[in-house]
């Protein structure tokens, strides 16, 4: 295929959707270990809505490109390249420069305030992007870079994750439906809270063991189902007030990853559910390189089939923002 002169891209002047434009820029060229990427696809998360809508209290300079994840085809390399050659399938990684082990302060974010992915070539570094996984289209594997990861991280690479136990799932997003699928990869079972009554034959199909209405008392329910051991995993999407709950929910020594604030901010929870249940809270921002060739591997061996709830064309990102504003069961994504 023949190479454009120049890249569509969307950009913000501005904080807010109504300030959402596409524009036409030349097409770079990448400098020493650099990778230019003809973008197949983007997956959207809901931390693009809040950067949409106001930076999340960041500082960068405008105009800038929203998104983090994209899968593509490498379609020109810089000198001392050596991880990928033209014609390879990419995907990034979330935090560009974060390898492997202890996160490093001059990791950079993608999507704000590092290189937003909403555009049709994306220039890399080439050490912030992982094979593409051979079993998935761009679509498919546009949802690894943050929503697979963080789920990955929770339970396969930070949380020793064994057959048999027990993983407690709110909602049903992108995290949430890669938990499911992730804990029933290893053995264990799923546990999932949601809000909407019509999703839950979706969830159960999925793999889920049950589903439980948040409007019920499903502290109790997930003890009982479990005869009185607790979740061994929980996965948090909506924090606040909702985190005593999961603790009530939580297994002696279980772990509680943090990952969304759905329901704000600021956690609140028990002092004695914490500290009776001796459970280990930990705050998931996505992950680092190593663990997202893990997952990708992960996905070749067992045929993992990411959840996409619709698919939109590059103009229609308006029409898939709002979508993404009134909750989707699984991933929105953007195709080139």
């Amino acid at each position: 295929m023949q190479e454009p002169q120049a890249l569509r891209r969307w950009q913000l002047s501005s904080f807010g959707n109504e300030h959402l434009e596409q524009v036409e820029r030349p097409l770079p060229t990448p400098g020493p270990g650099q990778i230019l990427v003809r973008v197949g696809a983007v997956s959207l998360n809901y931390r693009d809505l809040l950067m949409v809508r106001d930076g999340m209290g960041m500082k960068f300079d405008m105009p800038f490109t929203p998104a983090s994840d994209m899968a593509g085809t490498v379609v020109a390399a810089g000198a001392d390249v050596r991880r990928f050659a033209v014609g390879e399938r990419v995907i990034n990684t979330f935090w560009g420069g974060w390898i492997d082990g202890q996160w490093t302060a001059d990791a950079v974010l993608a999507g704000g305030p590092g290189p937003g992915m909403l555009a049709s070539h994306v220039l890399l570094d080439a050490a912030w992007a992982v094979a593409a996984p051979a079993t998935l289209d761009f679509a498919e594997a546009s949802t690894l870079p943050c929503a697979g990861l963080t789920a990955w991280f929770a339970l396969a690479e930070t949380g020793a994750l064994r057959p048999g136990q027990t993983v407690l799932v709110h909602g049903t997003g992108g995290v949430a439906l890669f938990g499911l699928q992730l804990a029933r990869l290893h053995g264990a079972r799923a546990i999932v809270i949601s809000g909407s009554e019509d999703k839950r034959a979706q969830t159960l199909a999925l793999g889920a063991t049950h589903v439980l209405m948040r409007d019920s008392d499903w502290p109790a329910e997930v003890r009982r189902l479990t005869q009185g051991r607790g979740a061994d995993h929980v996965l948090e999407l909506s924090s606040g007030p909702n985190l005593d709950r999961s603790l009530q929910a939580a297994a002696q020594g279980g772990r509680v990853s943090i990952i969304g604030m759905l329901g704000g901010e600021t956690l609140s929870a028990s002092f004695y559910a914490m500290v009776l249940g001796r459970a280990t809270v930990q705050g998931i921002g996505v992950g680092h390189r190593r663990a997202l060739e893990d997952l990708v591997r992960a996905v070749d061996v067992n045929a993992l089939k990411p959840v996409i709830a619709a698919r939109y064309a590059f103009d229609a990102l308006p029409d898939a923002l709002d979508h993404l504003a009134r909750g989707a069961f699984g991933k929105i994504v953007i195709t080139l």
